[in-house]
């Protein structure tokens, strides 16, 4: 049994996200609660194994409690956030303080509107509890053994693929559930002149442009949302626009992107699969695909291509994973030439020589 807390300032949410999360056979909601202070109460007394979590709420919101479950019980939280630009950024301020993820919510209350979330709210919850490899523990064990070390010196080294040698002229990126923060640690470690960076991450349009623009304002390469007719070059990242994909294609010596809504049926928008496919097809052996946290199989059909086309491909390992499906996918079939964590996925990256 899945234990859940809702918070929410509206009593037409509480209850919606209640009836919604206990159709479900296997989850129970313990507890509901008013604003952050109350909800943090709760999550404290009753440990919950994971808490919805509105943003916009009186005396004590939605980040404030969140940063006062992430410091004192550590527990999954999936935000429920509006689709609208203060909303992206409240969200992913969110994601940065140990959210796992985040659930739309619609601009009105209509019933109808509000269940449309239901079969996301349930896959993601049942997702993220499953795996029970979250953010917010991981740090939380990682600063407990950190502080039995008796010297920096003493902390493990990271394991990683070393590249040194490999020409590499392009690193696409498949990521989903849990992806912002690491995407955001990846990008921001890599020097100026790094080869360029391709992301597919799973996220609405309304995001993707504040999600790079927070990026590229601590890094040293440049990182912007993708638009068609970029130049893919050097010192640049380009995240792929939400509700549509990304892919690259080569004109002589230069590479340029370009941004479609085709094919519409894809299950995801942008498609991880559709880059790769793209990626492997103008890059073939000098193309690196890393597959990182998230739901699902995306990325790894376009992995197969790239694998043959003579690519490097890189797996995100469980541990460091907020949900260990996508990597999963592609190590069972046998895909990935390393299995690492973040820190042994950035070390490996910063082997590449330009």
């Amino acid at each position: 049994m899945i234990n859940a807390i809702v918070i929410d300032d509206s009593a037409f949410m509480r209850k919606a996200i209640t009836i919604m999360l206990e159709s479900d056979p296997g989850i129970k909601v313990m507890a509901t609660a008013r604003d952050g202070k109350e909800g943090f109460e709760l999550v404290r007394q009753h440990r919950p194994d994971v808490v919805t979590l509105d943003i916009e709420m009186p005396r004590t919101n939605g980040l404030e409690c969140l940063d006062m479950i992430m410091k004192e019980v550590p527990t999954p939280v999936l935000v429920i956030s509006s689709l609208s630009t203060k909303g992206a950024e409240t969200t992913l301020t969110a994601l940065d303080k140990g959210a796992v993820d985040y659930i739309p919510k619609t601009k009105s209350y209509v019933a109808i509107d509000i269940v449309k979330i239901q079969e996301e709210l349930l896959r993601k919850i049942k997702a993220v509890v499953k795996t029970r490899r979250h953010i917010a523990i991981e740090k939380r064990f990682t600063k407990t053994v950190s502080n039995l070390k008796e010297s920096p010196a003493s902390e493990e080294i990271p394991e990683i693929f070393n590249l040194a040698g490999v020409t590499i002229k392009c690193v696409a990126i498949a990521v989903s559930t849990g992806g912002p923060p690491i995407i955001h640690k990846i990008l921001n470690s890599l020097p100026s002149g790094f080869p360029p960076v391709l992301v597919a991450q799973h996220m609405p349009e309304q995001f993707t442009g504040n999600f790079a623009d927070r990026i590229n304002s601590k890094s040293d390469i440049t990182v912007k949302e993708a638009e068609t007719g970029d130049v893919i070059s050097k010192g640049n990242a380009y995240i792929a626009k939400g509700g549509k994909h990304l892919l690259v294609s080569r004109n002589g010596i230069r590479v340029t992107g370009r941004i479609t809504r085709s094919p519409e049926d894809a299950h995801y928008h942008p498609s991880a699969d559709i880059l790769m496919n793209s990626v492997a097809e103008v890059y073939g052996s000098s193309a690196l695909g890393l597959i990182l946290t998230g739901m699902g199989k995306d990325g790894v059909e376009g992995l197969k291509l790239l694998k043959k086309s003579g690519g490097k491909i890189i797996a995100q390992d469980e541990k460091s994973c907020v949900v260990f499906g996508m990597p999963k996918v592609a190590i069972q079939q046998n895909l990935p030439d390393a299995v690492l964590s973040v820190e042994g996925i950035i070390s490996s990256l910063l082997t590449i020589t330009s």
